[in-house]
């Protein structure tokens, strides 16, 4: 039992950009009023965690400082959400007429962003992040990220497969993935338990 390991994935809090619907991939955007207040909201919801880990853009890091005051996120630029190149900031209805853009939107898992990441690529990056998480000595630790970055891991890592888009990730809240051996972690198994976050209710037992 002493070797049970817990990840709690979390996104981070709402931004401006979130509220204009924007691409927002490596480019940041400060959390808006009401994503601040959701988080501050969400304070003292989760347990303490012998480590927080966070991509190092700063709205990963704000939403980690007001949720864990107290800790030191270790930051990892390997788990960024994707870059969206070209597209940053800007919305659906700003690039529905952009022939590139329309192709990523028929094959979103294949397609090059210009000037920036393909799925492949951006996979390739936060599993090379996952392989730097497990390493380290913590049973219960959690990670502050970006909405892409949890999807990809659940679709490696969760009990119930699902296709990446299938995942739903409120922002400033996530999935705890708990494996009952540390072994089974580095092996790359999927987790045994697949439980809300913060804890509501079991997903999957």
């Amino acid at each position: 039992m002493g070797d049970i390991v817990a990840i709690t994935l979390l996104r981070h809090g709402l931004t401006v950009a979130n509220e204009r619907k924007a691409y927002l991939g490596w480019t940041d955007s400060p959390l808006s009023i009401e994503g601040e207040k959701e988080i501050l909201d969400l304070r003292g919801s989760y347990p303490q965690y012998e480590k927080i880990h966070s991509s190092d853009l700063p709205r990963c890091v704000e939403t980690a400082r007001l949720l864990f005051p107290h800790a030191v996120p270790v930051q990892n630029s390997l788990f960024r959400e994707m870059n969206f190149g070209s597209w940053e900031g800007r919305t659906y209805h700003e690039l529905k007429a952009d022939g590139e853009y329309l192709n990523w939107l028929e094959r979103p898992m294949e397609a090059l962003v210009p000037g920036g990441e393909s799925y492949p690529a951006f996979s390739e990056r936060v599993n090379n992040g996952w392989n730097q998480l497990i390493a380290c000595k913590e049973n219960r630790m959690a990670l502050m990220t970006h909405g892409g970055v949890i999807r990809d891991l659940l679709v490696r890592h969760a009990p119930n497969e699902k296709n990446f888009f299938d995942w739903e990730i409120s922002h400033g809240r996530g999935y705890e993935l708990i494996w009952e051996d540390r072994n089974s972690l580095r092996r790359g198994d999927r987790c045994t338990l697949l439980q809300e976050a913060p804890i509501t209710e079991k997903l999957n037992g």
